[in-house]
């Protein structure tokens, strides 16, 4: 199929695409690497009036270490960050997360703000980004603004971004020296949207747990974050049967949804089975570190 008909608009700089998007408003979409949009315009789900071509603008597009976080641009691909290696060594999550988005083909044009921009409740990054409490900095007609992860996914597709905003630069903070990490979920096969993921974070100290993070994806209208695990695991020591009951409270905290491709109640069971998975592994890179 072929797109509606549109305006086409390739600016040169982040200012001249903030005042189209000002002209245009809600009519108009931002395209960096199309991956999610042009499908759905082919497929006419999605019909903008306007479509702002930001992939001529200079200077969005670096991966940058700055103090205990890792500053990625809006043009960067998605497989240049799973290649990078400041990726590798301040964001291991991110690295590992970023090799099961699609194929690779997909994460030549793909780029990390682009992904999380459009807030696919089953998207991988968006649940990085949510654990490791990142934020994106977005540019509109009222100046710059920084938006907490927390702030930013609202509901399936959607964020807090004005219409008239763009995201300049993804923010993730950096893993401390020792932190252990996880990346899991399960797909039908590789490459397709999971149908359940998680990612962990996990520190210890003097034998007990001292920070952990997780989050899911695939199992609510947002990424998820599991803070009630995560309250159960601070201060204990790792064992076998913590991960069980941390397993327990994510599924008592999630509420997935069902579809032709995964029930709820196999989404949620599969979200506990990762999570225990995950905390293992997790816990065997901080060994490891030690």
């Amino acid at each position: 199929m072929k797109p509606a008909a549109f305006e086409y608009f390739a600016p040169r700089t982040v200012e001249q695409a903030v005042d189209l998007l000002a002209q245009h408003g809600d009519q108009a979409k931002v395209l960096a690497g199309g991956q999610s949009l042009v499908p759905l315009m082919n497929m006419r789900l999605a019909r903008p009036a306007v479509i702002v071509d930001i992939n001529r603008v200079d200077g969005l597009e670096y991966i940058v270490a700055a103090p205990a976080v890792l500053r990625i641009g809006a043009l960067t691909r998605q497989r240049a960050a799973e290649r990078s290696r400041l990726v590798a060594e301040r964001c291991p999550l991110l690295r590992d997360a970023l090799r099961l988005v699609g194929h690779v083909q997909i994460r030549n044009r793909g780029t990390v703000a682009g992904s999380i921009a459009h807030a696919d409740p089953a998207a991988e990054l968006t649940a990085v980004l949510t654990a490791l409490d990142g934020e994106v900095v977005a540019r509109g007609p009222g100046g710059t603004r920084v938006i907490a992860a927390s702030d930013l996914f609202v509901t399936y597709l959607t964020t807090s971004l004005d219409p008239r905003e763009i995201i300049t630069e993804v923010r993730f903070p950096a893993l401390p020296p020792g932190t252990g990490w996880s990346w899991m979920e399960i797909a039908r096969r590789h490459g397709d949207f999971a149908l359940a993921g998680v990612g962990v974070v996990l520190a210890l100290g003097g034998g007990v747990i001292t920070e952990a993070r997780i989050a899911l994806t695939g199992v609510g209208p947002t990424p998820v974050r599991a803070t009630s695990a995560e309250r159960l695991l601070t201060g204990r020591a790792p064992s076998e049967g913590l991960w069980a009951d941390a397993a327990e409270a994510v599924r008592a905290a999630v509420d997935p949804d069902g579809d032709i491709h995964a029930s709820a109640e196999y989404r949620r069971h599969v979200a506990g089975v990762l999570v225990q998975r995950a905390l293992c592994e997790a816990l065997t890179r901080v060994r490891e570190a030690a």
